[in-house]
């Protein structure tokens, strides 16, 4: 049953303003980055279609770098800051980094869960170049999936605060791209789809 919201007006005053912020990163000669911020529930293949887009990036000899969720958590050393407020933070962490290495002209293609809408929206008013892709995959289907067993512990009582269950995600309100997912779009044809609407268009 979901409870808890992710995100409470208290936390809002974790998000500071750009001018509170600090400047902005240097500008790269050749212009800015982008980041694709490749978000969605946990089950949902972010981190593998993240993968497939940021080896494509690559391939069409763009510099890209690909940051996951799960990979920031252990370098970050964040591994059980799972709260509301630690989410909210970190993920805010992850959008100041995207800035960072975007604003010096590398590709970032970053995948996370970050169910915010004041993060999403920092975002799109901090990063020039800005591509929000929402991975919608049905409750059932993630269920199913679960490869790293949250869902079935959060069944067995055995975990908590796990967002889509007892943390309600503020889901993206307007993403540039959505990707239904009900297990029949494969992460190759997710990533055509990214790239023709989001790259190449």
């Amino acid at each position: 049953m979901i409870g808890q919201s992710v995100v409470s007006q208290d936390l809002s005053s974790d998000l500071p303003s750009r001018q509170a912020d600090g400047c902005a990163p240097a500008p790269c000669a050749s212009g800015p980055g982008t980041v694709y911020w490749i978000t969605g529930l946990s089950a949902a293949g972010k981190t593998t279609v993240a993968t497939g887009l940021c080896n494509r990036l690559r391939d069409a000899g763009r510099t890209a770098i690909l940051l996951d969720g799960d990979r920031l958590r252990d370098v970050l050393g964040a591994g059980d800051a799972f709260d509301p407020a630690d989410r909210l933070r970190l993920a805010m962490t992850y959008a100041r980094l995207c800035r960072e290495l975007a604003g010096q002209g590398v590709d970032v293609v970053c995948a996370t869960i970050s169910m915010f809408h004041a993060v999403r929206d920092w975002n799109r008013a901090n990063i020039a170049r800005y591509r929000e892709i929402y991975l919608r995959v049905p409750a059932d289907v993630l269920s199913r999936r679960d490869p790293k067993g949250i869902y079935a512990r959060h069944r067995s009582g055995l975990q908590d605060q796990v967002v889509g269950r007892d943390l309600v995600p503020e889901l993206p309100r307007n993403p540039d791209l959505t990707i239904d997912n009900d297990g029949a779009v494969t992460p190759a044809d997710a990533v055509e789809r990214i790239w023709s609407t989001q790259v190449a268009a």
